[in-house]
């Protein structure tokens, strides 16, 4: 998964440029998650019917691999989350 930082400069420090690239690095990252639930997704439910022969993950194992792609994708959300936030207080508009 990429590199996502923990959170965004601190208002007082970043231009407005800077954020808004943070801000689409975010999202980019909020993508990359997406793109793993869909593949979690095509596991749980194959294409064919011959698929299901082929992967046999436990319950377990889905549910572990969905909560950690989950616990990432909030903390992800919450770094967009910041960003959007230091921009809009960089910018002097309300969140």
């Amino acid at each position: 998964m990429a590199h996502v930082p923990p959170f965004p400069e601190s208002p007082e420090s970043a231009s407005a440029e800077s954020l808004a690239l943070q801000a689409c690095d975010d999202v980019e990252s909020l993508r990359v998650v997406q793109r793993a639930v869909a593949c979690i997704e095509k596991l749980i439910a194959p294409q064919r019917v011959n698929d299901a022969e082929e992967v046999y993950p436990s319950r377990t194992e889905l549910g572990a691999l969905m909560g950690v792609v989950n616990d990432d994708l909030l903390r992800r959300i919450e770094v967009a989350d910041a960003t959007v936030r230091a921009l809009h207080s960089v910018l002097g508009t309300e969140a």
